[in-house]
């Protein structure tokens, strides 16, 4: 039995849930954002939405939860937005941003320049004797972390030092170094 698929979704005001067929979509004042699903039912009543499975098949039990917090997901993100914060570690690395292209100094021989998608927000932040920040912000969750993970691989933190791309609040598995 799902825990999380049983539990209603509150719908908070000025977002407006729609279901036709196999389509949600969410409206709030964030934006707009809509997804397929199959195997689970949807229903909206009373400022709330509900997902049941028509049976307990191996499928729709897989399928329950999921569909739930993908709907969670999209609701939050048009109401309130998804933040992502990534810290840069070590000397010499820096972060700038010209609208949504984003330059990175990584410690290679050359900058990295990515071209973010309009949908995501950048920001950068540089303060003397702190290390750099970059802050990524949009409604849509799976954008923001998709595109999180892909500026994190171009320098993932190494466990001897520390030094890399890493979220804020991460706990890094610290190695020892070799005994003189």
């Amino acid at each position: 039995m799902s825990r999380t698929g049983n539990n209603p979704i509150a719908i908070p005001e000025g977002v407006t849930v729609e279901v036709k067929e196999d389509v949600i979509t969410v409206k709030g004042k964030l934006g707009e954002l809509s997804q397929e699903f199959s195997g689970a039912a949807v229903k909206v009543e009373d400022g709330q939405v509900f997902v049941t499975r028509p049976s307990d098949s191996k499928e729709h039990k897989a399928k329950h939860g999921l569909y739930r917090s993908l709907f969670y997901n999209m609701i939050e993100g048009v109401s309130k937005g998804w933040v992502k914060e990534l810290e840069l570690v070590g000397v010499g690395y820096r972060a700038s941003n010209q609208g949504q292209t984003l330059d990175l100094a990584l410690g290679f021989s050359h900058n990295i320049v990515l071209d973010v998608a309009s949908e995501v927000k950048v920001e950068t932040v540089s303060e003397k004797g702190k290390n750099p920040i970059i802050k990524l912000s949009s409604h849509d969750k799976q954008l923001v972390g998709q595109i999180a993970a892909k500026i994190r691989s171009l320098r993932k933190p190494e466990p001897y030092k520390g030094k890399g791309i890493k979220f804020v609040g991460e706990q890094l598995r610290r190695k020892a170094g070799k005994s003189a």
